[in-house]
């Protein structure tokens, strides 16, 4: 089990980022959450298996479908007991 924060930059808002982070994210089980920063960055939380918080970070360097990831930074957190996944503001 592991935790990581993400920052996510490039042409990430208003491309269906955070909702398809978190299907994704439900889809592989992992906890956390994802959110849209005020400059225009996504940040994101993943929590769960080590395997699975990987992929998310991969997805994270791909994106949805509209997206354009310029550079991703990757943080290890402490767990924090997460297992649901949110979609906050």
């Amino acid at each position: 089990m592991k935790r990581v924060r993400v920052l996510v930059s490039g042409r990430v808002q208003g491309v269906f980022f955070r909702a398809t982070c978190a299907a994704e994210a439900r889809r592989l089980g992992v906890g956390g959450f994802v959110r849209n920063l005020a400059d225009g960055r996504v940040e994101a939380a993943f929590e769960g298996p080590d395997e699975a918080v990987d992929a998310m970070v991969a997805w994270c360097r791909r994106g949805p479908e509209l997206a354009r990831v310029d550079r991703v930074e990757v943080h290890p957190e402490p767990l924090a007991g997460e297992t649901e996944f949110r979609v906050r503001g």
